[in-house]
């Protein structure tokens, strides 16, 4: 395994908004408490970088964390990894499902957001191994 961060923030999602939450508990349906738990394991968690929200910054754009829809944020750019690649976090083994897609939501937040987050919003992963991630959990790679 290789280090490669560390969790930043952590979020489950209900019927109204992002809720932050210091850990997330997670089987293999997903994150429990969250509205997508048990619809589609292989679109459950939501991986995000802070690379993401300096892009929005960057352009002028002013969003808080957890805006993205994310269950986890994290100070590691995940997008380059190829699917089926495998993330240790805390005590959860997860595996890269498919890179992330636009969703309706993201234009309700901002209208430039799908433009400038095209191809990084974030990954979508299953789980592999369940358990829980806590804020500040390093994140490793299995090699």
């Amino acid at each position: 395994m290789t280090q490669v961060g560390n969790i930043y923030s952590l979020f489950y999602t209900t019927t109204e908004k992002q809720t932050p939450t210091k850990e997330l508990f997670l089987d293999l349906k997903g994150v429990l408490k969250d509205k997508h738990y048990g619809k589609d394991s292989a679109r459950s968690v939501l991986l995000t970088s802070l690379d993401s929200y300096e892009l929005v910054r960057k352009n002028n754009v002013s969003i808080s964390y957890g805006d993205l829809g994310e269950n986890i944020l994290m100070d590691y750019n995940p997008y380059h990894l190829g699917i089926d690649s495998k993330i240790v976090i805390g005590s959860v083994v997860l595996a890269v499902s498919q890179h992330g897609t636009l969703c309706k939501g993201l234009s309700k937040v901002n209208v430039k957001l799908p433009k400038l987050l095209k191809d990084g919003r974030g990954i979508f992963v299953k789980v592999l191994s369940p358990g829980s991630i806590k804020e500040g959990d390093a994140v490793y790679l299995l090699d």
